[in-house]
């Protein structure tokens, strides 16, 4: 997944405690026997803080991915959780930092090599560069918090994709765990009560990825507030057809008026091709919907699943094949 190779943030003052200690090995390191060696091994520590620290801030920087080049599903979502400016401005920030730390520790090592006492200017140096980092602690600080957020960001693919939706104990679950893989992967987002549910399925040696989503498209559009809303939209980006199930029993404890209110909506904004399936055939037939099964008894779950395949638009099944034979 592309956020999960972002390592952790250190806080400024564990930046400072690596880059001085090894600072104090490398003076170690050297024969002090005169004023030349002195000055060298001063250098050596001034040197090594300031290599230390710029590879750090770089290699924070570097770990973060550009959302300029990632799908835009993950983008959309890095909006909602985090303000993808805000992180810009933040990494460039850190970036700036090992920057200034750099061209600091050059401009002191001149000042050594005029000075009487080159201890006496590193000490000066590691002090300018200790309030440096310090500034940017806040901006490490809230850079871990998004990594974190990040990091939890379920692995949803870019390909033929079915979004699974309707009201809460219409039978979504039980559809994913039925056609897909065993081992359906279970991935919160940080607006949703429950886990988006991720399961896979293969036909015709291409791979399908259907995603249930309770807490997400299970209740009216105008009852979200902006951030769902917007988690919504990204979702829109990898869903290419809709399977919207509905209960005409109405043992899910919500009316059919309802449903199909939802119904609207959600076709409102995603403006996909959807197939209504009413389900709970074993306790309630049914002529609403463009199809019918029971997820209990499976009666109807095959050919509910064979039709959204059909209904996959055929760009996305030839990007994915001709990606296979790429590769």
């Amino acid at each position: 997944m592309i956020f999960e190779k972002i390592p952790t943030v250190p806080t400024a003052e564990e930046l400072l405690d690596k880059s001085y200690s090894r600072a104090t090995r490398a003076k170690r390191g050297k024969q002090i026997l005169d004023r030349k060696s002195k000055l060298q091994a001063e250098e050596s520590m001034l040197l090594t803080a300031a290599h230390i620290l710029n590879d750090n801030c770089m290699h924070i920087v570097r770990k973060f991915p550009s959302f300029d080049m990632i799908p835009i599903f993950y983008t959309e979502l890095a909006e909602v959780m985090v303000g993808i400016e805000e992180m810009k401005m933040n990494l460039a920030s850190v970036q700036w930092a090992g920057d200034k730390v750099s061209s600091l520790a050059r401009k002191y090592v001149g000042m050594m090599r005029e000075a009487d006492d080159a201890k006496i200017v590193r000490k000066e140096a590691f002090g300018r560069i200790s309030s440096i980092i310090k500034s940017i602690d806040g901006n490490l600080h809230f850079l871990n918090d998004a990594r974190n957020k990040l990091r939890k960001l379920p692995a949803i693919e870019v390909g033929p994709t079915i979004v699974v939706a309707g009201y809460p104990n219409v039978g979504k679950s039980s559809f994913v765990d039925l056609v897909s893989s065993a081992n359906q992967e279970i991935a919160s987002y940080p607006f949703t009560t429950k886990g988006i549910g991720v399961g896979h399925f293969t036909r015709n040696e291409l791979r399908y990825q259907v995603i249930d989503t309770p807490g997400l498209l299970d209740r009216p559009l105008e009852e979200r507030n902006e951030i769902e809303l917007q988690a919504i939209t990204a979702l829109k980006y990898v869903g290419k057809v809709i399977l919207f199930i509905i209960d005409p029993s109405e043992t899910c404890g919500y009316s059919l008026e309802k449903q199909m209110n939802l119904l609207e909506g959600i076709k409102e904004r995603f403006q996909v091709p959807a197939l209504v399936v009413a389900n709970k055939t074993d306790i309630s037939v049914s002529d609403i919907g463009d199809m019918s099964m029971s997820t209990l008894t499976r009666e109807g779950v095959d050919a509910v699943l064979d039709r959204l395949v059909e209904m996959m638009p055929i760009a996305e099944v030839q990007e994915i094949q001709e990606t296979e034979v790429i590769e």
